[in-house]
């Protein structure tokens, strides 16, 4: 009869909650003995009644009680009723009155309203206090991200800005719950209405959005459509949806007075002294403009993409969500090195160099003479490492502004591409790792996934991966469909020799096209960092001004991914890459580097550990290679990057774990040396 009963509630779990299905892990279905996380709000109905009504309107308590591994967010009645308060007396939606509610009390609420508020309270996996106070970013069951931050004041744990943990990490027998003393807020509008709402903060920066039209195409919230992934016989995760989004560094209304700005006028004159000669031939710092020859305008026709005012807003907006913990990448690097991403914005072809130095997030941080050295196996004096330009800071981490599709990040002080950002910022050896060239990573929160998140999604698979729809990137184009088996690995699957620790693969016939990040002009090496095994494939590289194919050339010979370096024991190189144990030799690994370059290959950086706190680093490791693709000037623009298997193996792998771009006057300079970082 147990085994009746449990076969029963599964079957009408099935039938009810089939569109919950995917995030749902069932791998602990077991009869308690101890508090659920239901009993738990039941057994304190003087504390969560309320939310446990809600609860138990979309059906949520009997899986509460029954199975599976969850964290609950559970606010008290106070803040309930508070939160009820607020949704009735909330006058801003002129089409909804009251937000459709219909009583200002529990039973007001709409079935869409509890299965929202339900929904954004629970997650899939535990997640305990210790983690949240280092800030996070967690997905929710309703699919909506929540952030987690330590209150400067207080010193407690606050979700969202404004919900404090008042009792943290009651582990219960399928999960652990989190005390609330406010309901967790969550923003439907968009980015830009977000921004609308906080006028004592963002009015100048709003009215800036609307005047150039900007406001009105950042609405992007998800793909249209996926393309169907037909064989997945490992059982990995393949995501059903693809959401999009945005990301604004954006002055507030104080900086913006502090620099004599009142208004969307003022701040054009302020973009016409930055941008208006930015494009002239001989003295302009913008070669995609100056080379297309493009007309900048520093009129008042705002809406044109090449107004001053325009180009300005721009180049705050990146095309996809990015939170405040996960700005800056940080897993297995070593101690010694300052860590960087480089973002891309929608100031056609401009990068923002966004790095993280003692806890603070600046953009476009010049360091004199950055990735070069002028000592052997460190990073080089401070006196070649001047500070040319502090950059702009990010206010901080309970300063972000979540909007339905993105981040909203005030910043401190006024952000433009001038000349120093091509050459100074920029003006240096820039690493890339494979999923930061791809947004969707970043606004779907698979970048940096654990391999426990990935069990949840993956829970049928011997090894939980994600499967990708042969569509889901923009900056991916896959030219034959099935053939090409995107895969991506959680950073704590193994101890993998991968610059921050993760990896994508693909595995198959594969024959795809990365784009590029854009550079300024000059003449740069393009490297691939990769680790060789056995399993790998062979394969041909190809370099196009577009994604066609026809427009590609091929580069060099193929590379067999197989090549495995010999560690030879007399300390002598091997024969086809060079590689031999830099530590070994009498300068360190600078003759034997100059012979692998001649090669076509360079030792991996020793920026990155073998593994989270690993004690090999990846310069030190024979199967962790760079391989130089090809020396060549580039302009500021579009760049594709073809791989194409050439082996008659549909087994073989293609591991791509990192780009770099290197200008010559690093990889070839006359007074220092490329570091080996």
């Amino acid at each position: 009869m147990k085994r009746f009963a449990i076969l029963i509630f599964s079957f009408f779990n099935i039938l009810i909650f089939n569109a919950c299905k995917e995030d749902i892990d069932e791998s602990n279905l077991y009869t308690f003995t101890g508090e659920t996380i239901e009993d738990y709000l039941a057994n304190r109905s003087e504390q969560f009644s309320s939310f446990n009504y809600i609860l138990q309107r979309i059906g949520y308590d009997k899986i509460l009680s029954a199975y599976g591994t969850y964290t609950c967010f559970a606010p008290t009645n106070d803040a309930v009723q508070a939160y009820i308060d607020s949704l009735y007396d909330d006058t801003t939606n002129k089409n909804l009155v009251h937000n459709g509610m219909t009583a200002r009390s529990l039973e007001g609420l709409t079935d869409s309203l509890c299965n929202d508020i339900a929904l954004f309270h629970l997650l899939n996996t535990k997640v305990m206090g210790v983690n949240m106070g280092n800030g996070m970013t967690i997905k929710t069951l309703l699919g909506r991200d929540i952030n987690t931050s330590i209150d400067s004041i207080s010193g407690q744990v606050v979700v969202s800005r404004t919900a404090f943990i008042t009792s943290m990490d009651n582990e219960l027998e399928n999960g652990v719950l989190h005390e609330l003393n406010h309901v967790i807020t969550r923003s439907n509008l968009l980015v830009a209405g977000e921004m609308e709402s906080h006028p004592d903060q963002f009015n100048i920066f709003a009215l800036a959005l609307k005047a150039t039209a900007l406001a009105d195409s950042l609405t992007e919230l998800q793909k249209p459509s996926l393309n169907i992934v037909v064989e997945n016989k490992e059982k990995y995760w393949v995501p059903e949806k693809c959401e999009m989004g945005y990301t604004i560094f954006a002055e507030t209304d104080d900086v913006f007075r502090a620099n004599g700005i009142n208004n969307v006028e003022q701040m054009a004159e302020y973009a016409a002294q930055q941008y208006a000669k930015c494009a002239e031939n001989g003295s302009g710092w913008y070669d995609y403009a100056r080379n297309n020859n493009i007309q900048i305008s520093t009129g008042t026709d705002y809406e044109n993409p090449w107004n001053v005012l325009n180009m300005f807003v721009r180049y705050h907006i990146v095309a996809y969500k990015v939170p405040w913990d996960k700005l800056v990448y940080d897993y297995n690097q070593v101690s010694k090195v300052t860590l960087c991403e480089y973002y891309e914005t929608m100031l056609p072809y401009t990068l923002i160099k966004l790095t993280r130095n003692s806890g603070k997030r600046i953009l476009n941080r010049w360091i004199q003479n950055n990735t070069l050295t002028d000592r052997v196996a460190e990073l080089g004096t401070n006196a070649m490492h001047a500070v040319m330009f502090e950059g702009v800071e990010l206010v901080g981490q309970n300063s972000q502004v979540a909007a339905a599709n993105g981040y909203i990040h005030p910043i401190k002080s006024l952000l433009v591409y001038n000349e120093d950002v091509p050459h100074g910022a920029l003006n240096e050896r820039m690493r890339f790792d494979d999923t930061s060239l791809l947004g969707e990573m970043m606004s779907n929160s698979i970048r940096g996934m654990t391999y426990a998140e990935m069990k949840v999604r993956a829970s049928e698979a011997s090894t939980p991966r994600v499967r990708f729809p042969s569509n889901y990137f923009n900056n991916i184009e896959v030219y034959n469909g099935e053939d090409t088996q995107m895969r991506y690995l959680a950073k704590d699957e193994g101890n993998y020799s991968n610059y921050q620790g993760d990896e994508f693969l693909c595995v198959g016939a594969y024959d795809f096209a990365l784009r590029l990040p854009p550079v300024p002009d000059g003449t740069y090496e393009l490297r691939m960092g990769y680790t060789a095994e056995n399993a790998r494939g062979m394969l041909q590289f190809y370099i196009g001004r577009s994604s066609d194919q026809t427009s590609m050339q091929a580069l060099d010979i193929p590379l067999d991914m197989r090549v495995i370096p010999v560690e030879n024991a007399d300390g002598t190189p091997d024969t086809k890459t060079g590689w031999c144990q830099w530590s070994n030799t009498d300068d360190r690994g600078v003759a034997s580097d100059a012979n692998m370059h001649s090669l076509g290959y360079m030792r991996g950086p020793l920026y990155y550990t073998i593994g989270v706190n690993g004690t090999t680093n990846a310069r030190s490791h024979h199967k962790d290679l760079r391989r130089i693709i090809v020396k060549q000037q580039f302009e500021q623009g579009e760049y594709w990057l073809r791989f194409k298997n050439v082996l008659d193996n549909k087994d073989a792998q293609f591991h791509l774990d990192y780009i770099e771009l290197c200008p010559e006057n690093v990889y070839n300079s006359t007074i220092f040396v490329e570091d080996m970082y």
